[in-house]
């Protein structure tokens, strides 16, 4: 059993006391953002404008529209699949099966979306209730990842991630201790990684598209250039939605409150900053900025690998990961809309690229224990990390 189980993996951030700290930080940088997003100052290094009370925050409606739309994808997500993917060999030399329909559900929200408000759904009232849904979506993934946590402790060891196992409370409950939980074929973290959040933020951005619209007689160009960049990459994401099974959060990290929060609550109350921002900021725009700033989004296109082999010419023979690199400019493109007079925007662009500067570290040692020998002859011919010539 323990040789299913592997060797402990190094405590990472921070160990127990950072998990602890980041339990708290996570969720209160969200409220912090979007309180700052429509207050007069937006400033992203200044207090919020007021602290909300429970009865600003708490909202029956807001959790039965939260629960009511995760039922939503997970009946997307149990319909039949264009096709059924295997996943990378486990401990144990089993591979589990996985159904790519991530894009099939998020036409058929559309449609549905489409049809209400067609009937009337007023979508535009929809960001006048983010404070409470992000409320209700921190309390229920706080419950969700105790619940993760009881799960794995019936888990065979074998179903463990190497991460997760500390034998600290704290740190394992942040982390997650089971790799793939699921019920029957039902795998919890391949459901939230693509499917709610990502889901989910595009249509709040285009709730706030539509309030913009119903305030201003017509949406602005910088609100429809965010709208179509921030659709066109979670289009892209859901239509290529195999890719994630080879990615370190579906092979490495286990399933516990970092993945559960980011993926339900941070990705959709966060990266539609810049949509809040332009609704209660508008940003004057002019046809020779949009071209260039979408001639900025296109540099997105840089390469990836997911084969065995490393790559040394092109991109990749310029900085061991080419794909970060574009994360980042795809990031500033999201961000130019919004103008330069607020840091606010950018905070998608600092706070990336510390996860990415911190990712690349993670990749950097499952890479050395992978390639070995080989991974210290890649590094010296290509010595340059993310940026090339700078890091």
């Amino acid at each position: 059993m323990a040789s299913l189980q592997g060797p402990r993996a190094p405590l990472e951030f921070g160990g127990p006391l950072g998990a602890a700290a980041l339990l708290l930080l996570l969720p209160a940088t969200m409220f912090h953002l979007l309180l700052v997003a429509r207050s007069g100052p937006a400033r992203l290094l200044g207090p919020p404008p007021y602290l909300p009370g429970l009865e600003v925050l708490w909202s029956p409606r807001a959790l039965l529209l939260l629960l009511t739309w995760l039922g939503l994808q997970a009946a997307f997500y149990l319909l039949p699949a264009r096709k059924v993917a295997e996943g990378q060999e486990l401990k144990d030399k089993s591979r589990l099966c996985y159904p790519i329909n991530g894009f099939q559900a998020l036409v058929l929200t559309a449609l549905l979306v489409g049809l209400g408000v067609s009937v009337g759904l007023p979508l535009g009232a929809l960001p006048e209730m983010l404070l409470p849904l992000a409320f209700a979506a921190t309390i229920t993934t706080f419950i969700f990842s105790f619940l993760l946590y009881m799960k794995a402790q019936v888990a065979p060891a074998s179903a463990l991630a190497p991460g997760g196992n500390s034998g600290n409370l704290i740190y394992d409950f942040f982390l997650g201790r089971e790799l793939n939980p699921r019920i029957c074929s039902f795998d919890f973290k391949y459901f939230c990684e693509l499917r709610p959040g990502l889901i989910g933020w595009v249509f709040i951005n285009l709730a706030l598209l539509v309030q913009e619209a119903e305030q201003r007689g017509s949406p602005s160009l910088a609100m429809w250039l965010v709208n179509a960049f921030q659709l066109l990459y979670v289009g892209d994401a859901l239509w290529h939605e195999e890719a994630i099974l080879t990615t370190m959060d579906i092979t490495h990290d286990g399933f516990g409150f970092m993945l559960a929060f980011g993926d339900l609550a941070w990705v959709p109350f966060t990266y539609s900053l810049q949509a809040q921002f332009l609704l209660y900021h508008p940003q004057p725009m002019g046809l020779p900025m949009a071209a260039v700033i979408c001639l900025i989004n296109g540099l997105e296109t840089i390469p990836t690998a997911t084969g065995r082999q490393l790559l040394v010419s092109g991109w990749w023979g310029m900085v061991r990961h080419p794909n970060y690199l574009g994360d980042l400019i795809m990031a500033l493109a999201w961000s130019l809309p919004c103008g330069v007079s607020h840091l606010l925007p950018y905070f998608y662009v600092l706070y990336f690229t510390a996860l990415l500067v911190h990712r690349e570290a993670r990749d950097e040692r499952q890479c050395l224990q992978k390639y070995g020998r080989a991974w210290h002859e890649y590094c010296r011919r290509v010595p340059y990390r993310i940026l090339p010539y700078i890091y």
